[in-house]
Formats: structure tokens, sequence, C-alpha cells
């Protein structure tokens, strides 16, 4: 059975930081490209970061500089370092993996930035 779990969300003032985890299981890991997606109420789905199997990471223009998309295949886990938020990145973020024709998608972690 496949299951990806998000974690570290929460509520975080304008300017701070938090780390999202994804730990997956029931899956070869590091065969798959991993993402991180956001939606936030009212709008559709975007993307945010992805990390290929190589380690290869590309963002959403407005995410550049402020976050980081990393893996550790040992754990198979991958993370979104998010730093300086704005109260527009309050969203639920997802994280998906991919292989092939083969999609899986977490339940999401909701995080709220707001003073």
């Amino acid at each position: 059975q496949v299951q990806l779990v998000e974690s570290g969300g929460g509520l975080v003032q304008p300017g701070g930081s938090l780390r999202l985890s994804c730990a997956a299981s029931g899956i070869a890991f590091r065969a798959y490209v991993m993402a991180w997606y956001r939606q936030a109420p009212g709008k559709q789905r975007e993307l945010v970061a992805i990390i290929t199997t190589g380690g290869i990471t590309n963002y959403a223009d407005s995410e550049k500089g402020r976050f980081t998309i990393s893996r550790d295949n040992t754990k198979s886990t991958v993370y979104l370092q998010m730093n300086s938020l704005k109260p527009e990145d309050t969203a639920l973020y997802s994280c998906k993996a991919a292989w092939g024709r083969n999609d899986y998608w977490g339940q999401g972690t909701q995080v709220t930035v707001s003073s």
C-alpha cells in the first residue's frame, strides 16, 4: 500500500519559515520524481517545486530564492524548506510521487501565513 504522509505545516507569521516533510512508503522512492503542490481556497492547485531522481530541482517563479526542495532517499522523504513566507503562501501543501504513469498523492498539510 502506497502512502505519502506530509507534516510540518502550521501557522507562521509573515517573514517566517517552515520545513515541510513528505514521508513515502510502499514505493521505490529513489525511482520517483517528487514534487510539492499547493492549493489555496478558491484557486487551482499549482506546482511549487519539483526534484528529479538525480536531484535536479525546479521551482515556480514566485518561489525561486525562497523555497528549497530536497530529498533523502535513505529516508524515503522529500522536504520543502520555505523561508520569507508571505500571506499569499497560505495553502494546503501536498506532495506527489511520479514514475511513468503512476502518480501518488498525500493528503496535504496546511500552511497559514498570518500575523
